[in-house]
């Protein structure tokens, strides 16, 4: 089996005009290892769920700020699913409230990261996390 770096990719879906977070998260995990892509600004759900599958990633993560994630967040599960990629590691972050967090890990979320999360923390989970799922290196 032939290692390979896990391969994340950031989507900012809806009309959420501000992505220093989400550059700053791609910027950290591709400094811990992980190749990433970064898929810019006001991407539908089917853009971000396509360029996924195009990109074979391992790791879906959102970021939003609008208030919107409860609509958009199902929306992309459901994109990826859609194109056979149901195991794929969704994780998302921004301002999210609580409870909004914990609906959206009954529906797959898998993680959400609020605002203050030391960045280094997102890859040390996200490289936990593939660990866990059966990948004991954190390099698939």
């Amino acid at each position: 089996m032939v290692d390979r770096k896990i391969r994340v990719l950031i989507g900012k879906p809806g009309l959420d005009g501000h992505d220093r977070g989400a550059k700053t998260v791609a910027s950290v995990l591709r400094d811990s290892g992980m190749e990433v892509i970064y898929t810019g600004l006001h991407q539908t759900p089917e853009m971000i769920a396509e360029a996924a599958a195009q990109e074979d990633v391992d790791v879906v993560g959102l970021s939003i700020l609008s208030g919107a994630h409860m609509q958009l967040f199902p929306r992309v599960r459901e994109e990826l699913e859609s194109r056979g990629m149901k195991d794929v590691l969704l994780v998302g972050g921004g301002i999210i409230p609580a409870d909004d967090m914990t609906a959206l890990e009954g529906m797959g979320y898998a993680k959400l990261f609020g605002p203050g999360t030391p960045t280094e923390d997102i890859a040390t989970w996200i490289r936990s996390e593939m660990a866990r799922r059966g990948d004991p290196d954190g390099d698939l």
